[in-house]
């Protein structure tokens, strides 16, 4: 038995499901990694949730475990794949699954909810909770604005905060930068027009130059990607500077890329609940491309 995490794609019958099922087995087949389909059956309207979380794994007959089945038949290459049925609260059962698992892959959508949703409770709660890095698969066909990227070619796009840059999704970015052989766009918004706040609700603009922030903004980001660069020589990774509002820069650099890397919030003193931040949470809803949260390095000692 492979004694690597495995790849887990959550599937409910749903084209959005299958379309994360395509996305897992291909991360799975880069990874060199076992891949797990997983289907958790809702209980009954009258089960009562907090108490019934899950259930254990049933081995019996499921069909959208066959229909996951026959959807990965005839590939190319093969992938060690192992098929789980469950029972439980999605929103509960498969953030806990990420405990035992390298990457957690959902649809942006799942069979139930309304047509106008655009990210469902099952992909919010794993984003939200999961252990693991969660990648949401989006519905194709979402429009973003901007302009179209300088080149073509494979990309990955990775959001950096110079004010607290977090390892674990620099290294998570990096990573999958180098196994698709893409370049990484890293995106690092300051905010512009700075205000300071005079007198109660009277806001003053600052004598502050902006190509002096912008430049000091890449001197910090530039720093911090120094090291992942010496570990990974092979990511061309190109730093993109710009003023204003993160989210909208993260989801126009969507547009035709692989994958973008966004971070969840580190718990906090005030905020012991996980959080995603708004920035994240703005980019899973409105993104062209699959999205990745990474959830956050441990605090060091």
């Amino acid at each position: 038995m492979s004694t690597t995490l495995p790849v887990i794609a959550a599937v409910d019958g749903s084209d959005d499901s299958l379309r994360a099922l395509d996305w897992a087995f291909d991360a799975a087949h880069r990874r060199e990694a076992p891949l797990r389909v997983v289907h958790v059956r809702q209980y009954a309207a009258w089960a009562q949730a907090e108490v019934l979380v899950a259930g254990p794994p049933d081995t019996g007959d499921d069909p959208l475990l066959d229909q996951a089945r026959a959807h990965l038949q005839g590939r190319a290459y093969a992938v060690a794949t192992e098929y789980v049925g469950m029972e439980g609260v999605p929103g509960a059962v498969l953030p806990e699954l990420g405990v035992d698992a390298q990457l957690l892959v959902l649809g942006s959508r799942g069979r139930g909810g309304f047509a106008s949703l655009l990210l469902g409770s099952n992909g919010m709660a794993a984003a939200r909770d999961a252990e693991c890095p969660v990648v949401v698969v989006p519905r194709p066909g979402r429009e973003v604005h901007g302009e179209p990227p300088a080149e073509p070619g494979p990309r990955v796009v990775v959001g950096l905060h110079v004010d607290s840059p977090d390892d674990a999704t620099l290294s998570f970015a990096f990573a999958e930068a180098e196994l698709r052989g893409a370049r990484l766009q890293v995106v690092a918004a300051h905010p512009w027009p700075v205000q300071s706040w005079a007198a109660a609700g009277q806001a003053m603009p600052l004598v502050i130059d902006e190509v002096s922030i912008e430049s000091e903004t890449r001197v910090l980001a530039d720093g911090f990607l120094a090291p992942y660069r010496g570990r990974h020589p092979d990511v061309r990774a190109e730093t993109y500077v710009v003023p204003g509002d993160a989210a909208g820069h993260l989801v126009a650099a969507s547009r035709d890329a692989d994958l973008v890397v966004v971070g969840r919030h580190r718990r906090r003193l005030l905020a012991p609940a996980r959080m995603m931040g708004s920035v994240t949470h703005a980019v899973l809803l409105h993104a062209a491309a699959p999205v990745a949260v990474v959830p956050p390095a441990p605090p060091e000692e």
